[in-house]
């Protein structure tokens, strides 16, 4: 099936049709991509990708990624008349409530869309991760003088948006650099935007920039053409070296009377141009049409799809026959089976007696953690030595990002849903704006991401206000499926560990520059229950303090000078508000029982939030505006994180008026 005929002249239209009449039909949608891309979404799909409708998730698949997503009916399409587990009656649900088409792609939602899209440079990033993920496991179990278990390609669909969007040039160049020669992408060149001509705002050579990144660039003046598309692709299939990227210069909304036209880019054709569309393509009034010969063809495509997943299989269980040990450890690494070794890892390392920055102890367990764990895959944005994310051991495993944090999240999210990888990837938490997109996406698609976030505060001290962050835990904490930690000392820095290598999304833990000491040693730690009573009083309490990270030990101290003057208070220690929200009203009642109603917290960063847990009778001791820079423990002095500070306003709220 290396040529093309009239049947896959018709299988594109059938494409373009497809999408016409979902979003003619849903009165919401973009056509005007899903339209203009059919020609080489049907040579990449028809020819080339190798995949098996009935077992999607088959680990020697090429990964496909449709990057920009607003052309998700293009994939919807791929995925019927492929053989999915997606029938006609949902493309004619597409973008409605519950349906199993979603305006952009969702993974879970349906088998094949391998990741989220939507937020344009997102998917791009993400098909990086994916290609490093592909080779890295495919090294790790390649077996000398046999063929390669793993020898797949990534490929990436993406248009005019995710060129423009700086997330792209960061992965671009990172990919370069590390010579990922089986990704390629296809870029969908139709020179419109929302706003019209992209000529208003991009006119960069894109192929100039991506062969200063160290990518093949390869052209297809014409996008109709399937016969150029298939033979760029098979040429970039031949570079192993580099990254390629295939300009295919294309017409949005081909075939339609809005083609070439801003109009077609984010809105139904409407009644009249879906009429001249029709009468363009010669296509009957039938909506959802699909002609037999095109289900015919799609057939004999999956059979081939079929085909090469069994002799995968057949390879693989030969491969497993005479590697037995390392065919376990391929499954477990699949499945993200690590054992328990790890968890006696995390033991055996000791924590100071000492005060003690929490990112260097954060440091010795994930060092700990990796010797036995081999999926943990990471580095930082050029910041390993700061934030602790080298690997001493092993040097050559860390991931050197560069200062990219936008691309590290977002690779980190590849390396995640390719599969047989627990990531990690780390920066100072004042930088972790630069990453939320992509912390947002991990937490949509539910993603496991460890995100290791050092000097946690207004305690950065000299650095001043651009490095302290003030408004990011509140940030975070407000990310649907993000699990934020803030440890207060050593021991609840093991116990966040723990829960990052075990909880089924991505965790943020939140860690000190400056040392601080362990708060009590020995004493037992719930760190899974998000807040605990870190030390109680004597019957019921007056007042309850709750703090979290660096502000523990200060607290501990603040609440030992107020039993002294007589006062009952219960220390609550919350490093997770999410973890505390989980849990039963049972259990949040013994740890902040209602008819407690005098409640301080205390944390040097946003007040915002704190009073979900305080109620309106509490008082905050927290970070108003920006920070300063200055010494920490001054700067910490000057916003109120004093011992007398704390003893004051505690003393005030139980003894008002004396």
């Amino acid at each position: 099936m290396n040529s093309f005929d009239d049947a896959d002249r018709l299988a594109c239209n059938t494409l373009r049709m497809l999408a016409v009449d979902a979003i003619e039909k849903a009165r919401s949608g973009h056509p005007g991509m899903a339209m203009g891309a059919a020609s080489m979404a049907h040579v990449l799909w028809s020819r080339i990708l190798k995949h098996d409708p009935t077992h999607p998730h088959w680990p020697d698949r090429d990964r496909f990624v449709l990057s920009a997503g607003h052309a998700s009916m293009l994939l919807y399409g791929l995925l019927h008349l492929s053989g999915y587990d997606l029938p006609l009656e949902e493309i004619q649900r597409f973008r409605q409530l519950g349906s199993r088409t979603p305006g952009h792609p969702e993974l879970g939602v349906v088998p094949g869309v391998e990741v989220t899209t939507g937020p344009l440079g997102q998917g791009f990033a993400m098909g990086v991760g994916m290609a490093m993920a592909e080779r890295r496991l495919g090294q790790t179990f390649h077996v000398a003088e046999t063929p390669p278990l793993l020898d797949h390609h990534t490929y990436v669909l993406m248009s005019d948006g995710d060129m423009m969007e700086g997330i792209t040039h960061e992965a671009a160049s990172l990919a370069g650099h590390l010579q990922l020669g089986k990704l390629i992408c296809l870029y969908d060149k139709n020179n419109i935007s929302i706003e019209g001509s992209t000529d208003l705002a991009f006119t960069e050579d894109v192929a100039m920039t991506f062969q200063a990144c160290g990518w093949h660039t390869l052209w297809v003046e014409d996008g109709e053409s399937m016969e150029e598309i298939y033979r760029a692709i098979l040429t970039a299939k031949e570079e192993i070296q580099r990254p390629s990227l295939i300009i295919v210069c294309t017409h949005i909304g081909y075939g339609s009377p809005k083609q070439d036209s801003e109009e077609v880019h984010g809105a139904p054709l409407g009644p009249q141009a879906v009429a001249e569309t029709r009468r363009f393509f010669n296509w009957p009034q039938e909506t959802f049409h699909v002609p037999l010969s095109v289900r015919q063809l799609w057939q004999q495509v999956r059979q081939r799809g079929q085909q090469a997943r069994m002799d995968w299989q057949r390879h693989f269980e030969q491969w497993a026959d005479g590697n037995p040990d390392l065919g376990k450890r391929f499954k477990d690494r699949l499945d993200l089976n690590l054992g328990d070794a790890w968890l006696k890892a995390i033991d055996s390392v000791p924590i100071p007696p000492e005060s003690w920055p929490t990112r260097i102890l954060s440091s010795r367990i994930l060092n700990a953690i990796a010797q036995e764990v081999p999926a943990l895959w990471g580095g930082s944005a050029d910041l390993g030595p700061s934030v602790g994310t080298h690997l001493s051991f092993e040097p050559e495993r860390i991931i050197h990002f560069g200062i990219r944090e936008h691309a590290m999240g977002a690779i980190a999210n590849g390396l995640a849903a390719h599969g047989g990888f627990l990531p990690y990837c780390g920066t100072f938490f004042s930088f972790s704006n630069y990453m939320i997109p992509s912390m947002r996406m991990a937490a949509l698609m539910h993603l496991r991401v460890i995100y290791v976030m050092s000097h946690d505060s207004i305690a950065v001290g000299e650095d001043g206000p651009t490095h302290q962050p003030v408004e990011h835990l509140l940030h975070l904490r407000a990310i649907p499926g993000m699990t934020t930690i803030r440890p207060g000392d050593g021991q609840e820095t093991k116990a966040a560990w723990r829960l990052a290598m075990q909880l089924p999304g991505p965790v943020a833990l939140i860690l000190t520059r400056q040392a601080i000491p362990l708060v009590v040693k020995d004493a037992p730690v719930f760190v899974e229950k998000g807040a605990y009573v870190r030390q109680d009083c004597v019957g019921e309490p007056e007042l309850i303090v709750i703090s979290s990270g660096s502000e523990l030990a200060l607290t501990v101290d603040c609440c030992d000078e107020l039993v002294q003057k007589g006062i009952r208070v219960r220390l609550v220690s919350m490093p997770s508000w999410e973890l505390f929200a989980r849990q039963s009203p049972e259990y949040q009642e013994t740890v902040l029982p209602a008819r407690v109603t005098q409640r301080l917290a205390v944390e040097a960063a946003s007040p915002m939030g704190w009073h979900r847990w305080v109620g309106l009778q509490g008082k905050i001791i927290a970070v108003e505006g920006y920070g300063v820079a200055g010494p920490f423990q001054q700067v910490l002095d000057a916003f109120g994180f004093t011992r007398e500070n704390i003893v004051q306003t505690a003393w005030s709220m139980v003894r008002p008026g004396l």
